[in-house]
């Protein structure tokens, strides 16, 4: 297996270094702050949006090296699909902590379906001010009794001349309290099939009749809220794609969610302050690392770890060779999910009782970061499709086996 970059990718790495220490200098890098809490913070990515990131971030947009799948006319760099590239760009960024791409739901998830479903007026509309972040968005997918069976949502929308009248509620929507807009599925044809009728729409939040209720987890914190619609009206012109075609478009909106999730920088980021902890915790009158149990353990951790490393390249070298990878695309998602927990769950081992402490207290090991990973890979074993969805996706769809038996 050859994992290194030809010579011409090399000298395009050169360039992009060059551009970074240029314009990023390294007291920019050591005033970049990130909630230790947060997705970025585990997977190294600078997340700064004062004046001087975005000063950053537009000068990188101009030389080609952010938003490169988004065309110019829309606030993106517009640049031929290269994945080796790309990839080249956020490993330089990332050891600068330069400024990257904002992650998040809008220009992750939303961005790339408004590119391939929305109209030219929808696109100028909310692209460019959600890569900058401008515009916050949240996800109007979940329902009680509509969750892994998404399909079974009953979140309706009924046409009243120019307008959309919602009525319904969702569950479970991230960062709901902050978001200006939503994009949601909502049932508009009731009678027809539960796959067919459903309808992509974006709700702008402080529309009246929208209550939001956020929900505090066991972390302590409220990134979700349920929120609930009566008689919210919506502008006809807020559907994207076709009315009652809005299963087809959420596929895309999925699609990136799930590669999102599946990004084994993540499980990299978390195993490296595994490693970390367990050089520094005392267990059985030694360091955890020296100890034989947990040496086997962390060995087992990262052969799967490295398992997931090399499959993102495989799949990598698919993308970079304009070759479709199939099903081997949805592995990510489901393998990297399990992995997060396993080693979430071995750092809470090593750490012994003291796992337990509330975050941010004096005693608790790196602040309780391991204790927030945690109960964080609880939830991802959901996210974006369960664990159980996923493999009967895989099984069924990609391998060929029956589907399960219904009585």
């Amino acid at each position: 297996m050859n994992l290194s970059f030809s010579p011409e990718y090399e000298a395009f790495r050169a360039d992009v270094r060059a551009f970074v220490a240029e314009h990023w200098t390294a007291a920019d890098a050591a005033a970049t702050e990130v909630d230790p809490d947060s997705v970025a913070a585990m997977t190294g990515a600078a997340v700064r949006t004062d004046e001087r990131a975005a000063s950053f971030r537009t000068l990188a947009i101009e030389r080609g090296y952010l938003y490169r799948h988004v065309p110019r006319a829309y606030g993106g760099s517009e640049q031929p699909p290269d994945p080796l590239k790309a990839v080249i760009i956020a490993e330089e960024f990332k050891a600068a902590k330069a400024p990257f791409e904002i992650m998040g739901q809008g220009p992750s998830m939303l961005v790339p379906t408004l590119l391939e479903h929305g109209t030219e007026a929808q696109k100028q509309r909310f692209v460019r001010d959600t890569l900058v972040g401008k515009i916050r968005w949240c996800q109007g997918y979940s329902e009680p009794g509509a969750g892994s069976d998404l399909a079974s949502l009953r979140t309706k929308a009924e046409l009243d001349g120019d307008h959309w009248v919602v009525n319904g509620q969702k569950i479970w929507t991230s960062s709901a309290q902050e978001a200006e807009w939503m994009f949601a599925l909502v049932r508009t044809e009731p009678d027809r099939p539960k796959h067919d009728g459903i309808t992509y729409m974006l709700i702008e939040m402080n529309s009246p009749g929208i209550d939001v209720r956020p929900l505090r987890q066991m972390t302590g914190d409220v990134d979700f809220s349920e929120v609930f619609f009566e008689n919210v009206r919506v502008p006809a012109d807020g559907v994207i794609g076709e009315r009652g075609q809005g299963w087809v478009v959420s596929r895309s909106t999925l699609k990136h969610e799930r590669a999102l999730i599946g990004n084994a920088a993540l499980q990299r980021r978390t195993f490296d302050g595994l490693l970390l902890l367990a050089q520094t915790v005392e267990l059985r009158g030694g360091r955890a690392i020296d100890d034989p149990v947990i040496r086997d353990r962390l060995v087992a951790v990262e052969t799967r770890l490295l398992a997931a490393e090399r499959h993102g390249q495989r799949l990598l070298t698919l993308s970079a060779r304009g070759e479709d990878p199939g099903f081997a695309a949805m592995v990510p998602k489901l393998y990297a999910t399990g992995l997060s927990y396993d080693i979430a769950k071995l750092a809470m081992d090593v750490q012994g009782d003291k796992g337990l402490l509330a975050i941010g207290e004096e005693q608790a090991h790196f602040s309780g970061m391991f204790t927030v990973a945690y109960m964080w890979s609880l939830g991802i074993l959901i996210a974006g499709g369960t664990a159980n969805i996923q493999r009967n996706i895989i099984a069924e769809r990609g391998l060929g086996m029956p589907r399960e038996v219904r009585k």
